[in-house]
């Protein structure tokens, strides 16, 4: 039998839906359209009923969703029901605004390690977590059973730490190191290239150039 897949654009829409429904919850409202959803985040009624026709029927024709049941829903299928281990890998300006980012709690991944090969950084803490040497990260991360990790190292050592992350038995990497990584096919592997993303928004603004 063939499975299904999903548009990445979906998830990515699911995950913003999720975000409005949690605004909307706190506001005590009970009930929703798909209208109402797709203009909180900007999309068209019909493509809010096609992301969720993808998993399931969860409205109610002429009625709406309850607000509730649908973001547990759509958190139940981000794999958001639980909480997730998270180690992170470089304590730099940007690993330090990392550990410091809310939203990464409140959304369920929580960083239960961190390393770096700073002197002056080991054994600080940073938001609660003990900064530790990268020497011991196999270690840790094997022990916290942690199953995502975030590289934002240089990218001479990024390769090296994303072996590390492999062999402990990390099975989402977020990389923030500029390069490309290589990982086994059944580890899921995000870059996050900040240029990268600039030069996109560059080439948008001046597109009417050519």
């Amino acid at each position: 039998m063939k499975t299904l897949k999903i548009p990445e654009a979906t998830i990515i829409r699911l995950s913003v839906y999720s975000r409005y429904l949690t605004e909307v919850d706190r506001k005590g409202i009970i009930t929703i359209s798909s209208g109402d959803v797709a203009e909180g985040v900007g999309v068209s009624p019909a493509q809010v009923r096609k992301d969720l026709a993808y998993f399931g029927e969860f409205g109610t024709r002429g009625v709406g969703y309850n607000v509730k049941d649908l973001h547990h829903h759509i958190l139940k299928i981000l794999g958001l029901a639980q909480d997730w281990s998270v180690t992170l890998v470089g304590l730099g300006n940007l690993g330090l605004a990392l550990t410091s980012y809310k939203g990464f709690r409140e959304r369920g991944f929580i960083i239960t390690s961190v390393f770096d090969n700073d002197p002056q950084k080991i054994g600080t803490t940073v938001n609660g977590v003990e900064v530790m040497p990268i020497e011991k990260l196999e270690e840790v991360v094997t022990a916290n059973k942690t199953q995502i990790g975030i590289i934002s190292v240089p990218s001479s050592v990024a390769q090296e730490i994303a072996d590390k992350l492999v062999n402990s038995g990390v099975k989402a990497i977020l990389n923030f190191a500029p390069g490309v990584l290589n990982v086994p096919p059944e580890v899921e592997l995000r870059n996050v290239d900040l240029a990268v993303n600039l030069e996109v928004l560059t080439f948008n603004v001046g597109a009417q150039r050519f």
